[in-house]
Formats: structure tokens, C-alpha cells, sequence
């Protein structure tokens, strides 16, 4: 019988206690953003590319299953467990780095990287991104940028529910 190795995305997945190790073997700069990606849609996946297209290389935190639901996004969120929503998001090319955070902010996360350019969704006015302080602190740049393609992971699941 054949065997199949490991697909080398999964060498993506970087536990957090390894992340500064990882993050500081990365090219420069750094591009950094973080959240839930419960269903990966054309939003998400427009978003990601923007954002990686600022650095040389970027990492992407995921809020763990318990912070999700923390999140009060509901209560069968997230749709897809932290293990799963790692590898698709590991398989992007856009994506250099995923790593996860159960707090209710990713600024350990943040810290550990340290990144110079920090990123979210047009949702996030740039001065309340979680971590803006810091990294521009440290001469980094901060961005929150626009939605190009209005798409929404909540959205999504209501009209599958209504099918």
C-alpha cells in the first residue's frame, strides 16, 4: 500500500509558545492580522492578499474555538474547529505563518512577532486595532483596510440555514 506524506502546509501550524522563534526567521517586514476565519470566503481570502501584499512575509492568528465563542458570534460557532480552520488557512500562499490565541485580544501574539505592519478589516478603525500602540511603538505601521468584496461568515451561514 502507498503512503502519502504530510502536506508540507502543514509546516505553516507554529504552536504560540514557538511563534517568536518562527516569526524572527521570517523576511521582513513583517505583516501581522488575526481572526476567527470560521467559513473562508471570497472576503476573507481578497483581505488576506491585501494584507500580505504591505510586507515580505505574514502571520495570521486565529482565535481558538472557546474565543470565538466568546465572541457571541453564536452559539454553534465556530462552524469549523481551530485544528481545521489552521490547515485551509495554512494552505493559503498568502499565509507565511498561522498560530492561534484563546485570550479575548491576540496582543500576546502580537508581542511575540512583533511585526511592522499590523492589519485588519475595514471594520476596525486603525486606532482600536488590538496592538496598534505597540507596533507603531516600535516604527511599525498599522492598517485596517476597506472591504473590496462585501462577504460575511454570518451571513453566509443564514442563507445555508434558510435553504
Amino acid at each position: 500500500m502507498k503512503t502519502y506524506s504530510r502536506p508540507d502546509f502543514e509546516r505553516k501550524i507554529c504552536p504560540p509558545e514557538a511563534l517568536a522563534k518562527r516569526a524572527a526567521e521570517l523576511p521582513r517586514p513583517l505583516v501581522f492580522t488575526n481572526g476567527c476565519f470560521d467559513i473562508l470566503h471570497r472576503g476573507h481570502v481578497t483581505y488576506l492578499a491585501q494584507a500580505r501584499a504591505l510586507g515580505a512575509a505574514m502571520v495570521v492568528a486565529l482565535n481558538t474555538d472557546a474565543s470565538v465563542r466568546r465572541l457571541g458570534k453564536g452559539e454553534d460557532r465556530p462552524m469549523n474547529p481551530l485544528e481545521d480552520r489552521l490547515a485551509v488557512m495554512a494552505a493559503l500562499g498568502c499565509v507565511d505563518l498561522v498560530t492561534w490565541f484563546d485570550e479575548d485580544t491576540p496582543i500576546a501574539r502580537i508581542l511575540e512577532a512583533k511585526p511592522e505592519v499590523l492589519v485588519k478589516g475595514g471594520d476596525w478603525a486603525p486606532d482600536r486595532i488590538v496592538g496598534a500602540a505597540e507596533v507603531r511603538g516600535w516604527g511599525g505601521a498599522v492598517h485596517s483596510i476597506p472591504f473590496e468584496v462585501e462577504r460575511s461568515t454570518t451571513a453566509l451561514i443564514e442563507r445555508i440555514r434558510k435553504a
